[in-house]
């Protein structure tokens, strides 16, 4: 099968079409004919070598983590049928999506309906999960919230802003002046334009912080939390983690989260696209071949939304 590889961390330019075994899946995994993928800023790091301490080695890899596709085979103990339309968040360390066939574990695959583009699907499962397991399971989200989101109109944050929205919250949105309409229209009561002011300064308090840009910290968003607020960020640290156990006793609390691939968080978001509660932005799509390009377009950044590859080109 083809897929897109790196031999050694780099720019862009190390990502290369090439020719790798097609894998089999085990008793509890499907095989998935990949027609989408989502590309994420995690992939672009990765592959830079920015975290080449903590997952060391596995070269050639694979990037990726979301995809969208067609069952292609079933393990013994599947519990899908060829043929099904599927997204999935793959639970691997290196990743596997920008293939175009990937196995994957049922209990991080979730059935999609006839009228979701691909395309689409692909944007979901990382930033959806992240936005989902962000507020509800680390913020502990609550209807008539006060939620900001900072990095609304990037693809957590877009998520985010209609996930607490859908929920019952008031949600303030943080982002560029460019991109004010954009968040507007996923739902968000209030903006802030960061070229203008930083929210840490403002008089008024939130229930939730969700930094989804990871651009913020606890020690500067405490101030315009309530009493017994929630500062959750996306950006992985040894400061975070020991802002997370140093805040465990306080009224205010700061998170550090990694999202966790589950089918069920998956079946919720594809439900909530089917309400029409969830809009997937995607900014712009490229083919299989022109992953370097999607990577050079995701380190510039400045657009809303989601960047997908087309795998079946």
């Amino acid at each position: 099968m083809r897929a897109i590889i790196y031999k050694d961390y780099g720019d862009p330019s190390v990502l290369q079409l090439a020719e790798v075994a097609q894998p089999k899946p085990e008793k509890d995994e499907v095989l998935i004919r990949v027609m989408a993928a989502g590309v994420n800023p995690v992939e672009a790091r990765l592959r830079s070598g920015e975290a080449r301490f903590l997952i060391p080695g596995g070269f050639p890899r694979i990037p990726g983590y979301d995809v969208a596709g067609i069952v292609e085979a079933c393990g013994d103990n599947g519990s899908f049928s060829v043929g099904d339309r599927v997204l999935a968040y793959l639970y691997r360390l290196y990743g596997g999506a920008y293939a175009e066939f990937v196995t994957c574990r049922d209990r991080c695959v979730a059935a999609i309906p006839a009228a979701m583009p691909f395309e689409e699907a692909a944007a979901i499962p990382l930033a959806g999960s992240t936005a989902l397991q962000s507020l509800r399971d680390h913020g502990h989200m609550q209807a008539s919230n006060e939620v900001l989101v900072n990095g609304g109109s990037g693809g957590v944050g877009a998520f985010a802003v209609q996930i607490a929205k859908a929920n019952g919250a008031r949600v303030t949105a943080v982002a560029s002046g460019k991109h004010e309409d954009f968040v507007r229209s996923l739902g968000a009561d209030d903006f802030i334009n960061y070229e203008d002011q930083n929210f840490s300064d403002l008089d008024r308090r939130w229930d939730i912080v969700f930094d989804a840009a990871g651009k913020s910290s606890f020690r500067r968003a405490k101030r315009v939390m309530n009493e017994t607020g929630y500062f959750v960020s996306t950006e992985p640290s040894f400061r975070g983690l020991v802002m997370s156990l140093a805040t465990l006793p306080c009224k205010k609390k700061g998170r550090i989260m990694l999202a966790i691939p589950r089918a069920e968080d998956l079946r919720e978001l594809v439900r909530m696209y089917s309400a029409d509660q969830l809009k997937v932005t995607v900014a712009e799509t490229f083919s299989h071949g022109d992953a370097e390009q999607a990577h050079v377009r995701i380190e510039k950044g400045g657009f809303s939304g989601k960047l997908v590859l087309n795998i079946a080109e």
